[in-house]
């Protein structure tokens, strides 16, 4: 072979190796990447070739599949009651993607996660379509219609309340209902007609100011007002500056309370009903200058401390994520107003409902969760949840002396009425939050609570209504948020009767 030819041959030779080296890295290491690329056109192809697995709640699917003539999509996703589970399910869109349990459980409900391989092997073999397993869920269909009937029913003028709901068992950290208004129906853009994306197009925040596919139960925060006095309470108690909710001596603080280094005085409701009351009565009256006092003395790294260990500051996923609570570094008149749930603390209804969780499981905060187990087609169980401890935020001793205090909140306070419940032990924490520069808004509505039942507590839940469109002196914990509360750990524990 002469030299021209021998280079020619030494070029091709490389430039076969390189075709190689592309080839292999694009299957081997890019694989992954590509396949989960959103402009991959096949993956969409591929997961709505076949029925999706379904989402289950109490033994029933709250989604399902039907064929189309779409020559690309062969089917569609379908949801039963989609307005009140979308906060659950989320989307699964031929168009807009997956979101919510649809988006993190994906890989079941298409029958594309490897754990399936075995039965999708035999599928093959035997000539069956693939199919997608199933996700089982923690949920409670009495107490999900209760929480996101009670925010629709909690608006004025025909439209359903802003707000969100989310009730919990206290001894597994198993969430029983997480609901969200205004909410969505996913079905109405599960396809990639004109309709579903006129449908999408409304829904978007910027055409749409309510902006319905916000998941306020696990994505948004809001100042959490006097629900927080909860946490101020245990941290006072477990950094000792309180060990007995009845003695005043241990609270000597006066209202109105003036801000550490500043000459704002911020009131109490109650006024001098306010003046030197034990703890017990300071969480009766919500009275503002004792947790003031009580924050202030405590300092802010101890009550960041305290917040902490009940679940702020740190991103939680149940599988879906739920957005940070927040309880900030800051000075000392801002970190007193912190410990009133105002300044700079934020906290989602998933954040309150564990605080209430916490006392009423004697101090421990388990992992909140909502899928209890993946199952594949032919009904074998992929992955069991098992609860786990996230935290012990209060010592027994002092979320018991807690638990007397709620539950003295309820059977003295203005929320008796409504959260009342025959045969259990019911502890609760209205709230009624500032919202905007100067309280210039329509403030926020709270209520926190928990039941327990022979020693056990099955439910603790937490309610906020943002806006229902009432007059500013309607609003208020006990009127808005702790009726639907009530409703919702009555549906608990009629459930389980």
């Amino acid at each position: 072979m002469n030299k021209p030819m021998r280079r020619v041959a030494v070029f091709c030779g490389l430039l076969i190796l390189a075709l190689l080296v592309r080839v292999n890295w694009v299957q081997f290491v890019q694989a992954d990447e590509l396949a989960t690329d959103e402009n991959n056109r096949r993956v969409t192809i591929e997961q709505f070739a076949h029925p999706r697995g379904d989402i289950i709640v109490d033994g029933e699917p709250i989604t399902g599949s039907v064929e189309t003539d779409n020559p690309d999509f062969r089917y569609a996703r379908t949801y039963t009651d989609g307005e009140m589970w979308a906060p659950i399910t989320g989307r699964a869109s031929q168009a807009f993607g997956t979101s919510m349990l649809e988006g993190v459980e994906d890989g079941i409900l298409s029958g594309n996660d490897d754990r399936l391989f075995f039965n999708n092997t035999v599928d093959m073999f035997t000539g069956e379509e693939q199919r997608g397993g199933d996700v089982v869920t923690t949920l409670n269909t009495a107490a999900q219609r209760a929480a996101y009937e009670g925010l629709v029913n909690a608006g004025q003028g025909g439209d359903a309340a802003k707000g969100a709901v989310v009730a919990m068992d206290p001894r597994t950290g198993a969430i029983l209902a997480a609901a969200s208004t205004p909410s969505y129906d996913p079905s109405t853009f599960a396809g990639t007609s004109a309709e579903d994306q006129e449908a999408w197009v409304a829904l978007q925040r910027e055409n749409n100011p309510d902006d319905p596919m916000l998941n306020r139960a696990l994505r948004a925060t809001y100042p959490p007002g006097s629900t927080f006095k909860i946490v101020t309470a245990a941290a006072a108690l477990e950094n000792g500056v309180v060990d007995d909710i009845d003695d005043a001596s241990q609270t000597e603080y006066q209202n109105p309370f003036r801000l550490p280094g500043t000459s704002t005085e911020i009131e109490s409701q109650a006024g001098s009903a306010c003046d030197d009351v034990s703890l017990r009565e300071a969480l009766v009256l919500s009275c503002n200058s004792t947790f003031l006092g009580l924050s202030h003395d405590i300092g802010n790294e101890e009550m960041i401390s305290t917040a902490d260990d009940f679940g702020f500051n740190e991103e939680h996923f149940v599988p879906v994520r739920a957005d940070a609570s927040v309880y900030p570094e800051d000075n000392d008149p801002q970190n007193a107003m912190a410990g009133i749930g105002q300044a700079s603390n934020r906290a989602t209804p998933l954040q309150m409902a564990m605080v209430a969780a916490a006392v009423a499981n004697n101090g421990t905060l388990m992992e909140p969760y909502m899928v209890d187990r993946l199952v594949a087609p032919n009904l074998s169980t992929v992955e069991q949840h098992e609860p786990s401890e996230l935290s012990q935020p209060l010592s027994p001793e002092n979320a018991q002396l807690l638990q007397e205090a709620m539950e003295s909140v309820v059977s003295e306070g203005s929320s008796r009425d409504a959260a009342s419940i025959d045969g259990a032990r019911v502890g609760g924490k209205t709230g009624t939050a500032q919202n905007g520069e100067g309280n210039a808004n329509n403030p926020f509505a709270w209520f926190i609570s928990y039941a327990i039942v022979d020693g056990e507590a099955p439910v603790a839940v937490a309610v906020v209504v943002e806006d229902a469109g009432a007059e500013r002196d309607q609003i208020s914990g006990s009127q808005l948020a702790a009726p639907i509360a009530g409703d919702v750990m009555r549906a608990v524990l009629d459930s389980q009767n």
